[in-house]
């Protein structure tokens, strides 16, 4: 009878729990957002579906999903599951759990996941008292934070986990989200006739700022508040959602991340001399609660620091902007210190104040932009989530000045501030409008790409970099320069999917394990022999740093990955002479790539060209012949390449791009000269004037057309003299190629 009301109390606490509570996805399946760490094919959930968890940190903003991946895993995993929150426990719950944890491991050989919502709130003789039972295997941890990793846990604990960053969910996230909800009938208002309209969903989804949680409280609140009408409909409209969401949620923290990141924007804005950038990171820490005169501070030193002997008298300017607000106070101190932001990112005394006002009203209005990853601020985590990476110094350019974007992208283009003809400010005002331009058309035109943020981290395993190291080493140095430079292209992220569209030798694959340790590499083989090779090369790699190997032709690659795993899609697609080894089938090839390329794969190939292959003619005076042979030499050797049709030599660069455009893709590509040191033997020489055997041309049967026998054993016994046993320098074409639904295709 026990047992029934508790099963009883339990479902009528879970009825009556808040919405959000009650609409908690209970597996992957269900989890809304956060592809880059759950999606198809990435570590995380491989791991969590194999049962081979390590030590994981969730970091990101409330209401993204990081006590609900915890659930999850919870909910699959084998072990058993002990979940604290670091505000409510203290020392002795952590000796509580980990004495339960030794007493499984002793007695069932059972794993203890430890959930520690807050880890952050830990004080350092706690964090500490974890550590050697995260170390010693007693306990798996999982934590989750809404403050950086790197800055507020136990750097101990942060080196033997493996973090995963989680961002605020998209509009699209939010959007599935509310019908699922609205559709549900056990946990949602499936059973309830609820009419949303656009426009009221329009502003629940755009105010809750990507936090599922703030999100679905606002819906309950508009569905719990609102009598049915005349025909039983719950009729939500967009005053309704006003007055159930009225509020946009700001995510800034005083002593965290947003605090250092925006003020980082700020500074950094100034110093670029944007005021249009100033005027809204300004906008976002007033409107976030930040202290005023920390941020005059900041201004007072950034007068000297930045602006100094350029105009030496702002810094009284400043000063007096200062004073000003200590004598009015707020709200109409942000007259002032608006005024001290703008006439140091423009350097003269300005009046144009109101910009601010345009500034704080998108915010109000809109949703907030997050920092781009250029101007946030590096000192703490660059190594570990990229931040500051890529953020030009204004300094080191001309004029003190360079065309970097400084707005959030929803953003670009905006204009805050606008100069008057009024005074000084006339002569400035020409000036602003011609960076106006100029950072316009570096985005429009691609010449300036903030580099994306670092979303996951784990900490090295010596052994697995050892064999890495080792294994890409044994590449040529050719080959290391074609590898290099496709990924260069490629900007693989630690949570990307990876397919090797031609893994035969592994040396995009090795690459690839290396640059997205979280994320997951496919690599691709035709042949049985091949596939078997690298799985045994790949044994001394742990199970889930493997790489996924699939024996399939081209055509039947996108097939294969859906039976590797349902939805699985590569982010990018690398490959080496992908169409080389196609025997002149470029228009199967192509589309087949275009196919497990998907919707949004990145694909980026290198390569061999032969119509720009090294020329033997060139590789050797020709003193002694005669003018009319070398001439015909000459012709016959660059005749070789200009037969159209032929699958091995008879095609370029430009042949690839047109059948990847023909099979859906945009390409762009570009030839670019490799030389190799190479010895010639005379085994080789030979080979090249032997008989062709099995339908295969040799250089000579190639040469026959245009020279006589006699004339053919002149040039053998010329390069044998010559060549043979000898080191000369061989120059390649290599087109690396880049192709990817919705670009402009070029010729090279």
């Amino acid at each position: 009878m026990g047992g029934l009301l508790d099963w009883q109390n339990k479902r009528k606490l879970e009825e009556e729990a808040p919405l959000a509570a009650r609409m908690r996805p209970k597996t992957l399946d269900e989890f809304v957002g956060q592809a880059h760490i759950v999606g198809p094919g990435r570590l995380l959930r491989r791991a969590i579906e194999a049962d081979q968890l390590s030590s994981l940190i969730f970091y990101g903003p409330p209401g993204t999903g990081k006590t609900t991946l915890a659930r999850i895993i919870a909910n699959t995993t084998q072990a058993h599951f002990i979940s604290v929150n670091a505000v409510l426990a203290g020392v002795k719950d952590l000796r509580e759990a980990i004495k339960v944890a030794r007493e499984r491991r002793e007695s069932w050989e059972q794993r203890t996941i430890l959930f520690v919502d807050e880890v952050h709130r830990f004080n350092k003789a706690q964090q500490d008292a974890l550590l050697p039972w995260v170390e010693n295997g007693v306990v798996l941890l999982i934590g989750a934070t809404t403050e950086n990793p790197y800055f507020e846990v136990n750097r101990a604990l942060v080196s033997r986990s493996r973090i995963f960053q989680l961002k605020s969910l998209e509009e699209g996230d939010l959007r599935r989200l509310v019908a699922r909800t609205l559709s549900d009938r056990i946990r949602g208002y499936g059973t309830r006739r609820v009419r949303l309209s656009d426009e009221a969903l329009d502003h629940l989804v755009n105010v809750a700022n990507g936090d599922a949680r703030v999100l679905l409280g606002a819906l309950e609140l508009a569905v719990e508040t609102t009598p049915p009408d005349e025909i039983g409909r719950i009729v939500i409209d967009l005053q309704v959602a006003e007055e159930s969401i009225q509020q946009r949620a700001v995510l800034y923290d005083k002593e965290g991340d947003a605090h250092f990141d925006i003020i980082s924007a700020y500074i950094k804005s100034i110093r670029g001399s944007d005021p249009d950038a100033a005027l809204y990171w300004l906008a976002r820490m007033v409107y976030a609660g930040e202290d005023p005169r920390f941020i005059l501070r900041r201004l007072v030193i950034l007068a000297s620091e930045d602006v100094g002997m350029a105009a030496p008298e702002l810094i009284g300017v400043v000063e007096s902007c200062a004073a000003a607000f200590d004598r009015v106070g707020m709200p109409e101190g942000r007259y002032h210190l608006a005024q001290a932001t703008l006439v140091l990112a423009t350097a003269p005394k300005s009046n144009s104040v109101m910009g601010f006002f345009d500034a704080l009203a998108a915010i109000e209005q809109e949703r907030e932009g997050e920092v781009p990853n250029h101007l946030k601020d590096p000192g703490r985590d660059k190594e570990g989530f990229g931040h500051g990476k890529g953020y030009l110094y204004p300094h080191a350019y001309r004029d003190h000045w360079v065309e970097q974007q400084y707005l959030p992208s929803s953003l670009q283009g905006r204009v805050f501030y606008r100069p008057s003809a009024q005074g000084y400010e006339a002569t400035i005002k020409e000036q602003v409008d011609q960076r106006r331009e100029a950072q316009l058309a570096a985005m429009v035109e691609g010449g300036f790409t903030a580099p994306p943020e670092i979303l996951t981290w784990s900490p090295t395993d010596p052994a697995a970099q050892r064999w890495l190291q080792r294994t890409m080493s044994t590449a040529g140095q050719r080959l290391g320069v074609i590898r290099d430079r496709v990924f260069e292209l490629a900007a693989v992220e630690r949570h990307h999917v990876v397919l090797d569209l031609n893994a035969t030798s592994g040396l995009m694959t090795w690459e690839a394990l290396r640059r997205a340790p979280e994320g997951h590499v496919i690599a691709t083989v035709r042949s049985e022999s091949d596939a078997d090779a690298l799985r045994e090369q790949v044994q001394p790699l742990p199970e889930l740093g493997r790489p996924r190997i699939v024996r399939a032709s081209l055509e039947e690659l996108s097939g294969a990955l859906t039976e590797v795993e349902p939805g699985l899609r590569p982010e990018r697609l690398v490959g080496r002479n992908v169409f080389a080894g196609a025997g002149g089938r470029f228009a199967e090839t192509a589309a087949a790539v275009a196919a497990a390329a998907g919707e949004a794969g990145w694909v980026v190939l290198a390569e061999s060209i032969p119509r720009h292959t090294q020329r033997v003619y060139a590789l050797v005076e020709r003193e002694g012949l005669d003018d009319d042979l070398v001439a015909r030499w000459i012709a016959a050797e660059e005749g070789i390449y200009e037969v159209e049709g032929d699958p091995v030599v008879g095609w370029g660069l430009e042949e690839v791009l047109v059948a990847l455009q023909q099979a859906g893709l945009s390409a762009t590509g570009r030839l670019e000269r490799l030389t190799t040191r190479v010895q010639l033997s005379r085994e080789l020489i030979e080979r090249w004037f032997a008989e062709p055997s099995e339908g295969r041309p040799t250089y000579a049967s190639r040469l026959a057309g245009a020279l006589t026998e006699d004339e053919l054993d002149q040039l053998r016994a010329l390069l044998l003299t010559k060549l043979a046993n000898r080191t000369v320098e061989w120059a390649n074409a290599v087109g690396f190629i880049e192709a990817t639904p919705g670009r402009s295709a070029t010729s090279p």
